[in-house]
C-alpha cells in the first residue's frame, strides 16, 4: 500500500502521469534485489530454485514494503515463464478458473515450463477461491506464488498450504534502505538531474519502519516539496515535511505497529480504560479484526498463562466467535475480551520457561534420553534397560513416584518458575512436596 498524504495541488499537476519512485527503480533481476538474502543471495534456497529452474508453488509471507511482488515478477522472468496475476482483493472464483484455463492453453499442462499465477493478498481469498486453486497447483498446470503480510497458518486453508513452500521475507535493515536511497539517487532518470544531498537519514529510516516502498514514497514527497536546489534532506525537513501531511490509520504501516504495540502494553499493564481506547482506534481504522483477536490469543499465554488459565480459553473463543461473526458485532466480543484480559492476574512464568528451556538445548546439545524413559517395543531393548527403572505413578500414593526425567548432564535443574499469584504459588507447593530438593521450589513466602 502507497502512503495516502494529502499532497499539494501543484504536485499532482506536475506528476499526475509520472510512475512513482518505487515504480521506477523497482529491480529487474536477483542480483538487482536489495535485502532478503537468506532466500536469493548467493546461497540462498529461493536463487538455486530458480537457477535450476525447479521452483516450487510457495507463499511469500512478510511485512509490507519486502518486495514480494518484485521478487514475484523477477522470478518469472528469470525463468522464463509466462506470468498471470491476480489480486484477491477484487478477484473471484470465475476469475481464478479464467487464468487457470489460460495457463493451461499457453503451456500448462508441460510442468517444466509451467506457468507462474501471482495472488496478491492471497490471505483475502474465501476458502471456496482458495478450493478453486487446489487441482491446478496439484496437477502442475500453474506454480502459485502467493503473497500475504498475515501468518498463512491461519489464512491459507491447510489443503493448499500443504501444497506449497512457505518462504519469509523480513523488513529491510537499516543497512538494505540506505542502500536503496543511494541506489535512487544514482540510477533514477528524474532525480538524477535534481541536486540532492542527504545529509541526515534517521528520522527517513524510522518512519518507513523497513518498509522498501514506504521509505521511497516518503523520500519522493520531501524532494518534490523543495522548490529550490540544492535540497538538503536532514531529518529536520523530513519530520516537518511528514507532520504537514498527516496520514490516517495505515494498517499496513508504522501506525499499525505502534497501536497494537500499545494495545498489548495496556492489556499487560492491567489498564482496561487504554486496552479499549486502543482497540477503539484500530477498529475505526480498519484494521483486520482477526488480526487483533490473534494477538489478544498469544497475549493470554504469554502475559497471563498459568496465572489464569481460562484466560486462554477467553482468547481462543474470541478469537473463533470473531472469525464467525463479522463486524460490527465483532467489536463487542474483542472488548469484552480485552477487559478480562486487562483485569486478569498476570504471569510471564511459562514464557520464561519455554525460553530458558530452548536455551538450555542449545548449550547442551543433544543429550540421550535416560534408559528408565526410553521406548522399550523388542526384547533386545529390554534387555539393554530400556525402561526399566522406571515406575509408573498411578501406582503410588498421591499419583507420584520419583523418577529422573531430564537427562542425567542437567538433572535437578530449574527451568518452570512458578510465579507470584495465588493459583502458580498452589503449584509451587504442589511441585516443592513432591520432589523436596530435587528442584528449587522453596516457598518464595518464607
Amino acid at each position: 500500500m502507497s502512503v495516502c498524504w494529502e499532497l499539494p495541488h501543484k504536485y499532482y499537476l506536475s506528476n499526475m502521469n509520472q510512475e512513482p519512485l518505487a515504480e521506477r527503480i523497482r529491480p529487474q533481476n536477483l542480483d538487482e534485489y536489495l535485502s532478503q538474502q537468506h532466500l536469493i543471495g548467493p546461497k540462498g534456497t529461493l536463487r538455486q530454485h530458480v537457477l535450476n529452474g525447479t521452483i516450487p508453488s510457495l507463499i511469500l509471507w512478510g511485512p509490507p514494503g519486502t518486495g514480494k511482488t518484485t521478487l514475484a515478477q523477477i522470478i518469472a522472468q528469470e525463468s522464463k515463464r509466462p506470468f498471470y496475476t491476480l489480486s484477491a482483493i477484487n478477484s473471484g472464483v470465475k476469475d481464478v478458473r479464467e487464468v487457470i484455463e489460460k495457463s493451461k492453453s499457453s503451456g500448462g499442462l508441460f510442468t517444466a515450463r509451467n506457468p507462474i499465477l501471482f495472488i496478491d493478498e492471497i490471505h483475502r481469498f474465501s476458502k471456496s477461491q482458495q478450493d478453486s486453486l487446489l487441482a491446478a497447483v496439484e496437477k502442475g498446470w500453474v506454480t502459485l506464488i502467493g503473497a500475504t503480510t498475515e501468518n498463512p497458518s491461519f489464512e491459507v486453508i491447510p489443503a493448499l498450504l500443504s501444497r506449497c513452500q512457505v518462504y519469509v521475507l523480513d523488513a529491510f535493515s537499516k543497512e538494505d534502505l540506505e542502500s536503496l536511497i543511494n541506489r535512487a539517487l544514482k540510477n533514477d532518470t528524474i532525480l538524477i538531474k535534481k541536486n540532492i544531498e542527504v545529509k541526515e537519514t534517521n528520522a527517513l529510516l524510522r518512519i518507513s519502519g523497513g518498509d522498501a516502498r514506504k521509505l521511497l514514497n516518503i523520500f519522493e514527497l520531501v524532494i518534490n516539496s523543495q522548490t529550490e536546489e540544492p535540497i538538503i534532506i536532514t531529518d529536520k525537513m523530513v519530520q516537518e515535511q511528514i507532520q504537514a501531511n498527516p496520514a490516517r490509520y495505515d494498517k499496513t504501516g508504522e501506525q499499525h505497529y505502534d497501536i497494537i504495540s500499545a494495545f498489548i502494553k495496556s492489556i499487560r499493564g492491567s489498564d482496561p480504560n487504554a486496552s479499549v481506547y486502543w482497540l477503539a482506534r484500530m477498529i475505526e481504522g480498519g484494521e483486520d479484526l482477526k488480526f487483533i483477536a490473534r494477538r489478544m490469543l498469544i497475549l493470554a499465554s504469554e502475559d497471563i498463562g498459568n496465572a489464569n488459565p481460562t484466560a486462554l480459553i477467553m482468547a481462543n473463543n474470541c478469537f473463533q466467535a470473531v472469525s464467525t461473526i463479522g463486524y460490527p458485532e465483532s467489536r463487542i466480543i474483542l472488548s469484552q475480551c480485552a477487559i478480562y484480559l486487562a483485569t486478569s492476574i498476570k504471569s510471564n512464568a511459562s514464557y520464561l520457561a519455554i525460553g530458558k528451556a530452548q536455551q538450555l538445548v542449545k548449550q547442551t546439545g543433544d543429550l540421550p534420553v535416560p534408559l528408565g524413559l526410553r521406548n522399550a517395543p523388542t526384547r533386545l531393548m529390554k534387555q539393554l534397560g530400556y525402561g526399566e527403572t522406571y515406575k509408573y505413578a498411578h501406582d503410588h500414593d498421591a499419583n507420584f513416584a520419583f523418577n529422573e526425567f531430564l537427562p542425567n548432564e542437567i538433572s535437578g535443574t530449574t527451568i518452570y518458575e512458578p510465579g507470584a499469584n495465588p493459583r502458580e504459588e498452589s503449584q509451587r507447593d504442589f511441585l516443592e512436596k513432591r520432589w523436596k530438593n530435587h528442584y528449587d521450589y522453596k516457598s518464595k513466602k518464607e
